[in-house]
């Protein structure tokens, strides 16, 4: 006789398609599903790229991206909504006019503004709009300090970037340390203006693409299960960092996490 199984908590993605696996999409599905969750997703762009280099990115009309999630959110209790990179401005003012109809629903930001080679994946009137529309309605951003210079042009320092961003709505900010020049990683975690917790993880030796996107996703799922915010942003970024030591090199550019790395514990 069967049982009755409650469903696991659902994750809507907002992200680009990666064909390479490594961010994107297919990098949400995977670490939401990882942390025993329900993945739905909305692409916004579609990306030609591989393990080294993005060559483009084509935008997904504005039109579509709005059926697609209000599809799923008519249709499915959707706990956590997750944003990663979006292509166009158009696109920009659809997520936002989707996230006004549900404002009690948390919002993890990963704004996906340069890739780990360094090109810009965002003009500036996207920038800016994600900064207007997008920044006050995160529950909390994960990003790194050259996305936060491109956020708040206007800042000198570091510090000044992170009030920049809570003073445009986003109540806690998880800042990435790991491309920084430093023996460990370093992650900050703001709220209320203010530090409130700091992280320290063994820095790894090989380049990676796909960490920010594993950390965010993963975040939202913790999330999505009741976590508390502090629990979440610890166990996230313990899960994330142990992606990055079984990071596996699928192509000839950087390593990719492998978020089901606890599978083949027992090869280990």
């Amino acid at each position: 006789m069967s049982k009755n199984i409650a469903p696991q908590p659902t994750v809507l993605s907002f992200n680009v398609h990666d064909s390479s696996g490594a961010t994107g999409v297919t990098a949400d599905v995977e670490a939401i599903s990882s942390q025993a969750c329900h993945a739905s997703t909305v692409v916004t762009s579609l990306s030609v790229q591989d393990s080294q280099l993005v060559s483009s990115l084509i935008p997904i009309d504005d039109d579509i991206i709005t059926q697609a999630a209000r599809a799923v959110l008519e249709d499915t209790p959707v706990a956590v909504v997750k944003v990663g990179l979006i292509g166009s401005a158009e696109a920009v003012q659809a997520v936002h006019d989707i996230l006004l109809d549900y404002p009690d629903m948390p919002v993890i930001f990963d704004p996906m503004l340069v890739s780990s080679n360094g090109m810009e994946l965002a003009e500036h009137e996207v920038i800016d709009l994600l900064r207007q529309l997008i920044v006050p309605q995160a529950s909390v951003m994960t990003l790194n300090p050259l996305e936060a210079a491109m956020l708040i042009p206007e800042a000198d320092n570091l510090n000044a970037m992170m009030q920049g961003l809570m003073d445009s709505g986003c109540e806690h900010i998880l800042l990435s340390g790991r491309r920084e020049a430093s023996e460990a990683v370093t992650n900050i975690l703001y709220h209320n203006h203010r530090i409130i917790e700091q992280y320290e993880w063994p820095r790894l030796k090989h380049e990676f693409y796909g960490a920010g996107c594993t950390l965010s996703a993963t975040l939202a799922a913790l999330l999505a299960q009741d976590l508390d915010f502090i629990s979440a942003a610890r166990e996230a970024q313990d899960y994330c960092w142990q992606t990055l030591h079984h990071a596996s090199r699928y192509g000839m550019g950087q390593y990719q996490p492998e978020r089901f790395y606890w599978m083949h514990d027992n090869e280990d």
